[in-house]
């Protein structure tokens, strides 16, 4: 474990110490690895750890992203807290949203998340006089990307730490007798209706801030961009990758999905994502367990379910 340590101070000061004197392209990266990882976190929260696998959780950043946007363009609120609206947003809605489609399992409820996320792409692209429509939201241009990228390396920190949370308390030890055996967990007493909107409330908060960062980083959003089902599927990809129902998971899917996209994209830009494709086919298919396992075979991570 000190080793572990070790490397994890040393990953969290090379974080913070990025700006300083480093490059936009870098920034850049580093905000966006940030932001998968925040992504990553909060989906991890409801399917990794309680078992409902979501294919809409896009919905909530798109709905960070245009809160955000709205606040800034329209009532000239500064991007931060503007930024927390959205969070707020997301989970206002996140409630009465999980709430009804949580009564469906398995394959209904990814399909009913699904569905919830397009409509809410139809509506942003209908509602022309709140969102623009088709047109877009243009957000007045940021001029140094520092601020941005904490946001996003705060946001990543928060999730992680609430993975760690519910990874090494009570309620993440009954999200996780839901996953396995839900009836089970019923007949021993848990309310698995309450745990299950818990869980679901907290993995749409974070989505909502950095989709409401994210719009101030971009500085134009439109529906196709911030409701795009792509979002969802690299989020679910990286989660796997690194081992869902894990604290470290999330955060190293998101690392190195990044990484290897922009090593690819730089080495190969015409198959880059065929390379890239190709890679995640074959992790499934021979690491079915997401990194994590396989680097506590390897004794390099302690097998407890706190990592």
């Amino acid at each position: 474990m000190t080793g572990l340590r070790v490397l994890g101070v040393a990953a969290a000061l090379a974080a913070l110490l990025l700006p300083a004197g480093a490059p936009a392209y870098l920034l850049g990266v580093g905000l966006q690895l940030f932001m998968y990882a925040t992504l990553a976190g909060s989906w991890n929260v409801i399917s990794g750890f309680t078992g409902y696998t979501s294919f809409g959780h896009v919905a909530f950043f798109g709905i960070g992203a245009y809160t955000a946007a709205i606040l800034i363009t329209r009532l000239g609120m500064a991007w931060p807290w503007a930024a927390l609206a959205g969070g707020a947003m997301a989970l206002l809605l996140g409630l009465p949203v999980g709430a009804i489609c949580l009564r469906l399992k398995g394959p209904y409820f990814a399909i009913a998340m699904l569905g919830f996320a397009e409509s809410l792409r139809l509506l942003a692209t209908l509602w022309t006089s709140l969102t623009k429509g088709g047109t877009g939201i243009t957000l007045p241009p940021i001029q140094t990307l520092v601020p941005t990228y904490y946001a996003m390396l705060a946001c990543a920190a928060a999730v992680l730490a609430l993975n760690y949370w519910i990874a090494t308390s009570s309620f993440g030890l009954r999200l996780l007798s839901i996953r396995e055996d839900e009836r089970g967990a019923e007949a021993i007493g848990i309310n698995t209706t309450t745990h299950k909107i818990a869980a679901f409330a907290l993995s749409t908060v974070f989505p909502g801030i950095v989709g409401g960062v994210y719009s101030q980083y971009i500085t134009y959003i439109d529906p196709s961009s911030v409701f795009l089902a792509l979002i969802t599927v690299q989020t679910i990809i990286m989660t796997i990758l690194g081992g869902a129902g894990t604290v470290l998971g999330p955060v190293l899917g998101a690392t190195a999905i990044s990484v290897v996209q922009e090593v690819l994209w730089a080495r190969f830009p015409h198959v880059h994502q065929g390379l890239l494709g190709a890679l995640i086919i074959f992790v499934i298919l021979f690491l079915p367990g997401g990194v994590v396992e396989v680097l506590k075979e390897r004794r390099i991570l302690p097998r407890v379910r706190s990592i």
